[in-house]
């Protein structure tokens, strides 16, 4: 059977789990249940296999290899996500709250980067695995931007306060960016023969950010001029899905810029801009239900093939211990990187007093991570001669994503009430300043 047969029947199977979710209680998140499912029905197939029964774990296997997780979601459905995600920016609140979310995206995510690279250096020393410092730096690359995808489609739906909302959707928006710039940078020291110099690495990391940022712009304004010279509705939409297809091709593909943070800038553009100046008040609500559809579908499908990823996954001992441990090194690594920037900005600003345990506990990984792992290539760099790097991390990762999405994504509603309670009205306060007090 082709590729798009079993797209077809895996989005099927999607969907009706969260048609049966939504049937036995409202309150429990489709993605969360679509996840669990399909992780469920993978160790059913690995026991069956186990017990050398159907042996369908051996097709189920094979399906996912010629899918290619790593391509359907870094060089495909990544960009739709994003767009939709950055179409639900408000700009005056994320104008607010610009400098948290770039001091989080920047810095946080660079030093979560190295904490965990070091931690997880220092880990497998003491179980007897000689793994070099860049490859324990690329895990850290891959595993620290909290994954967009997964905070949109479980945490945005809380209805967390405005603001601190605005925190987390953000700097996951941006930060996914920032990430997979940084993951492209190591990789390309790791595997792609880079020089490990300075003036190199800056160079790579540059030209993915800021080209990827200023292509963003280019095809927003471009967008929104064609968006602007139409009234016909149906033709504003599809002007809008050019985008994320044939627009993050060309940046990946021909320009090799981040088409991630050009998804993102581009999507913020027409979702604010474009929306109050090129749309018609119809063609806006078109525009919130086409993008929500479309959002809403590939989140289902993208669910389902994280909780099947499973059966991609080589369990070794030792692997195992390392495994258990990166879950409590990738939560200390997120709270220290958010601590420090957090402490200085209170000194300018009152934040709701949940917001640093929020950012820390919501900070869900989840496909991205596991794309990029699974991106690493196999058999290259082996640890005392017959472990492979890749299964590590990749082990590693699908551990952290679990743990995320199943336990952490379960657990951050009680957070987020509890939020509300403190001040439902509005968390953030500034504090006065002389400009303020002059003004009044």
């Amino acid at each position: 059977m082709s590729i798009y047969t079993y797209i077809c029947f895996l989005s099927a199977i999607s969907i009706l789990i969260g048609f049966i979710t939504r049937k036995i209680s409202d309150k429990i998140q489709s993605t969360i249940a679509i996840t669990a499912s399909a992780m469920i029905g993978s160790l059913i197939l690995l026991l069956l296999g186990a017990l050398n029964w159907f042996k369908l774990d051996v097709v189920a296997t094979e399906v996912l290899q010629q899918l290619d997780f790593k391509s359907f979601l870094l060089n495909g459905i990544l960009g739709f996500l994003l767009f939709a995600g950055a179409l639900g920016i408000k700009l005056p609140v994320l104008k607010d709250q610009k400098w948290e979310i770039t001091i989080f995206a920047l810095f946080s995510t660079l030093a979560s980067t190295f904490f965990i690279g070091l931690m997880i250096y220092a880990a497998a020393r003491l179980i007897g695995l000689e793994i070099d410092l860049i490859y324990c730096l690329l895990f850290g690359a891959l595993i620290s931007p909290d994954d967009p995808i997964a905070v949109l489609a479980i945490i945005k739906n809380l209805r967390a306060p405005k603001r601190l909302s605005m925190q987390v959707e953000g700097e996951s928006l941006f930060n996914d960016g920032v990430g997979l710039v940084i993951f492209t940078t190591i990789f390309a020291v790791a595997f792609g023969g880079q020089e490990a110099s300075f003036s190199g690495v800056m160079g790579l990391f540059l030209h993915e950010a800021i080209g990827g940022i200023l292509y963003g712009l280019i095809i927003g304004l471009i967008a929104h001029w064609l968006i602007s010279a139409t009234d016909d509705g149906s033709l504003e939409i599809l002007i809008s899905l050019t985008v994320p297809t044939a627009g993050f091709m060309f940046a990946n593909n021909v320009l090799h810029v981040s088409g991630a943070l050009a998804m993102v800038v581009s999507g913020i553009m027409i979702g604010n801009w474009t929306r109050q100046k090129g749309f018609s008040e119809q063609s806006q609500r078109y525009l919130d239900h086409f993008w929500e559809m479309i959002d809403h579908y590939l989140n289902s499908l993208l669910f389902l093939l994280i909780g099947l990823a499973l059966l991609l996954v080589d369990f070794t001992l030792r692997g195992f211990i390392l495994m258990l441990t990166a879950i409590p090194i990738c939560l200390a690594a997120r709270y220290a990187s958010l601590w420090l920037p957090f402490k200085l900005m209170q000194k300018f600003r009152t934040y709701n007093p949940y917001t640093l345990k929020i950012l820390t506990w919501g900070g869900l990984r989840g496909g991205l991570a596991l794309a990029m792992a699974l991106s690493i290539p196999s058999g290259t760099a082996l640890i005392n001669g017959s472990v492979d790097v890749r299964d590590l991390i990749l082990l590693m990762t699908y551990a952290v994503v679990m743990f995320s999405i199943l336990v952490q994504g379960v657990t951050i509603e009680k957070m987020i009430q509890k939020s509300k309670l403190v001040d439902p009205n509005r968390e953030e306060y500034l504090r006065p300043t002389r400009e303020n007090t002059a003004s009044q």
